[in-house]
């Protein structure tokens, strides 16, 4: 799976890093990556282009419970999880809404 199009590239640009400040949960959410194979949910709300061409992203974060912080693009990509002895990656949703807020994504117990 693509995990970053052109599409993803032009809403980031539209919302690059602290552009939604102070927005909380009602922040927009610009893509869902998950674990589909257990713990690891990623909603990103903002992200800028490193130097480099990799991309600093920042969201509302769930491993072992949710944070705000940020994450490489690159280590998105990267990550491989062991399932029965195959190394997987993490996948993006596909079915969010345009309009989709943290609040909207967030699971929370």
């Amino acid at each position: 799976m693509e995990l970053w199009t052109k599409e993803l590239e032009q809403k980031a640009l539209d919302c690059p890093l602290y552009s939604q400040d102070g927005k909380g949960k009602r922040a927009k959410v610009l893509v869902k990556y998950f674990n589909p194979y257990g713990a690891g949910t990623w909603l990103i709300t903002e992200a800028s282009k490193q130097e480099n061409g990799d991309w600093l992203l920042f969201g509302y974060c769930h491993i072992l419970e949710w944070e705000w912080g940020y994450v490489l693009l690159s280590e998105i990509q990267n990550t491989k999880v062991n399932v029965f002895g195959c190394k997987l990656g993490l996948e993006r949703d596909l079915y969010i809404a345009d309009d989709a807020t943290v609040a909207d994504l967030a699971q929370e117990d």
